[in-house]
């Protein structure tokens, strides 16, 4: 989980170009969920309020980051970065599965290795 978190945030960080598999982005998530919550609601309460600007920091930080990989996953199921815009819509197309092969927006990410042409093969 740590290594998906890198890629995408330090890696990746402002790349809106390619595709984010389904476990990149939902790993992501998850990883910024264990961070940003404690940062956010447990140590400004627990023990100082003052600190609830570390929480505010983080968030910004990892904003960039959040559109990009999610942008990513709208192009990993083959559509415009812009559905990220459709509330209950994205959301579905989030917990879809990649499209098999090469879209317009690159090679599958969950494919190591492409699909190799048979060689002869002849159009008719």
């Amino acid at each position: 989980m740590i290594e998906w978190y890198k890629k995408v945030v330090f890696e990746n960080y402002a790349n809106f170009k390619g595709r984010a598999s389904r476990s990149e982005y939902w790993y992501f998530v998850l990883a910024n969920m264990i961070i940003s919550i404690p940062l956010n609601y447990i140590l400004p309460l627990v023990i100082a309020p003052e600190l609830a600007l570390i929480g505010t920091i983080y968030s910004l930080g990892v904003f960039l980051p959040s559109i990009a990989v999610g942008i990513r996953r709208m192009h990993d199921v083959g559509k415009s970065g812009w559905y990220i815009l459709i509330p209950l819509y994205n959301f579905i197309l989030l917990c879809t599965d990649s499209e098999e092969g090469t879209n317009e927006y690159g090679p599958n990410p969950d494919n190591l290795f492409e699909e190799i042409e048979e060689i002869g093969t002849s159009e008719a």
